[in-house]
């Protein structure tokens, strides 16, 4: 598999510390209110990747961290705490408002078909080992105690940015541009590990530690959680782009220093969704939610097929038009998936053969758009219904749209309307399944007011000598 990484800004070949085992970590939800859309696009992208290196054979280990505590509103550890925030909007414990909504978050990773990673740690969990880390940082010279807070010296290292390309005068005394100035600070882009009760006195969590009653910067969370569960050696880190400074800047830092080697080669980072305004955000505009689509009448799985319609590393432009467009097209794609008879042999030749090739052309960093162009070549394919289905299934694996279940489901409901007689559209042929599902599909389509659709169907039963006549309630067919 070759991915684009982020760390040398070029598409290489992927390679693990152990071979055929990926350990992997993903930047999880800071639980302080939901997830918008725009924050989930990364969790979509980064599931297709894990279930992507397991279809290719890799055993994976998939460790996630969620933030219930240490993220203040600026990165650079200014402002106040998200968690202390949502409490206060809310009148309740910082503790039961990182339970509603981690449990919201899971819950729209479930209507996304997201898997849930092979270990989730809140950060509350993992305390010692924070300061287990910051402790060997502080007697190494990495870290040093100003104003009654831990901070990690940047200036010690040979290379600070890691992303991105600056001079090394910018790591001069300062702050960045527009963020208030930290006067406890040596260094520009010196940042926290530990905060005590010297500064955010009204922080509802604090622990004990070497430095006094405090809590943990967000950055030391990362590294604290990945160590434990992955190991010194982390083959795959994954998370928004917008991590990628300071975050995942500083908890290379903070690692390696600690580590005394190597810590992560492979930086995997999903690019924005924006609005036509720009940036999508919490603060902005409407909120977009997975709830919110499915109040407007969305399945939340056509969110996920518009997500994999672009590449990861391209900015994506949400509007209800561009998603009314990928709703319908995956209406389209499970009624052409319907219409296939679930009968007979595969040929295990050609299923070879189109796994084979959708393993090279995912594999080509993660191109999704044509993982979509493999489901609609497989409905091409010059081989029996059975076989179709089987590749298709095969592929969505990784794709994990639902295909085979929602498309049996609506066969399954174009036969009991012609078993029953009843129903909302009932009908009427020869008894023929494949030609019943054709002529429900073009009923969904019309009611869809996909007319070009609905067209489009019509004309291939007419190729196949079918004519189809409405009738009150549904529709009746006869070869012709």
């Amino acid at each position: 598999m070759y991915l684009y990484n982020s760390a040398t800004h070029k598409k290489e070949e992927f390679k693990t510390h152990t071979p055929g085992r990926v350990e992997m970590y993903t930047c999880g939800p800071t639980v302080y209110h939901f997830a918008h859309i725009g924050n989930l696009r990364s969790y979509i992208m980064e599931d297709v990747l894990e279930k992507y290196l397991r279809f290719a054979g890799y055993d994976v280990n998939r460790v996630m961290n969620i933030t219930d505590v240490g993220h203040l509103s600026s990165d650079a550890d200014t402002g106040e705490d998200k968690m202390l925030k949502g409490a206060k909007r809310e009148n309740k414990t910082v503790m039961d408002i990182a339970k509603f909504y981690t449990d919201a978050f899971f819950d729209d990773c479930r209507k996304l078909n997201i898997k849930t990673p092979d270990v989730v740690q809140p950060a509350t969990g993992c305390i010692d080992e924070y300061i287990k880390i910051i402790s060997k940082l502080v007697d190494t010279g990495y870290a040093y105690l100003a104003g009654g807070n831990v901070y990690f010296d940047s200036s010690k290292l040979e290379r600070y940015y890691i992303f991105n390309d600056h001079d090394e005068e910018d790591l001069a005394v300062g702050v960045r541009e527009g963020v208030e100035e930290d006067s406890n600070k040596r260094n520009k882009n010196d940042f926290v590990l530990w905060f005590t009760k010297s500064k955010f006195e009204d922080q509802a969590l604090k622990w004990d530690s070497p430095w006094g009653v405090g809590y943990p910067g967000w950055h030391i969370e990362c590294s604290g959680i990945s160590m434990k569960y992955n190991g010194e050696y982390l083959d795959l880190h994954c998370g928004g782009v917008d991590n990628a400074f300071p975050h995942h800047t500083n908890e290379i830092a903070q690692s390696e220093s600690y580590l005394g080697h190597p810590w992560c080669p492979h930086w995997f980072h999903v690019h924005h969704l924006n609005d036509p305004a720009g940036k999508m955000s919490k603060s902005k505009g409407e909120f977009l939610t997975v709830s919110l689509l499915e109040e407007k009448g969305y399945d939340p799985l056509a969110y996920r097929w518009f997500c994999l319609q672009s590449h990861y590393r391209k900015t994506l432009v949400f509007s209800w038009e561009n998603l009314d467009n990928a709703a319908a097209a995956y209406t389209k794609l499970l009624n052409r998936i319907a219409a296939l008879k679930p009968e007979g042999d595969v040929d295990t030749a050609v299923f070879d053969e189109y796994r084979e090739k959708f393993l090279q052309q995912v594999g080509n960093d993660l191109n999704t758009s044509m993982a979509v162009t493999a489901v609609f070549d497989a409905l091409k394919a010059k081989t029996n219904d059975a076989t179709k289905l089987a590749i298709i299934g095969e592929f969505d694996k990784v794709l994990s749209m639902s295909l085979l279940e929602k498309a049996a489901a609506l066969r399954e409901k174009a036969a009991q309307a012609v078993q029953s007689g009843g129903g909302d559209y009932v009908i009427t042929g020869e008894g023929d399944p494949e030609i019943d599902a054709k002529v429900l599909a073009r009923y969904e389509a019309k009611k869809a007011r996909n007319f070009a659709e609905a067209d489009r169907i019509r004309d291939e039963l007419k190729a196949q000598g079918i004519e189809v006549t409405d009738v009150k309630g549904g529709a009746s067919w006869k070869r012709i």
